[in-house]
């Protein structure tokens, strides 16, 4: 079992819905692989709270560091140029990059 091959299955392992022997296969790479088994646990923690709908404080420490941060305004630029890494649109810049802390 590969990593690829238990995240294919994750969906289908987390539902109930896989064969027994598929399921001690993932339980076994589980046993090994300690960054599966931290997406299994994330995303199993991450279900609980959506079905819970609770709503979580932000440590201090966060919610200091959020209170810190500058947001950034894009003055009206007349012309935006697009930046992709890999073919994938990340961001659209003015072009001649004037920006400013709010």
């Amino acid at each position: 079992m590969t990593c690829k091959e238990f995240l294919n299955e994750l969906t289908d392992y987390l539902d109930g819905v896989i064969d027994q022997k598929d399921r001690a296969e993932l339980d076994e790479h589980l046993h090994w692989c300690h960054d599966c088994f931290v997406v299994l646990k994330t995303t199993e923690a991450t279900i609980e709270i959506h079905r819970k709908q609770e709503v979580y404080d932000l440590p201090e420490p966060l919610r200091d560091k959020a209170a810190g941060c500058h947001h950034v305004q894009v003055q009206e630029p007349e012309e935006i140029t697009p930046l992709f890494v890999d073919g994938v649109l990340v961001a659209a810049l003015p072009a001649g990059g004037n920006f400013s802390k709010v």
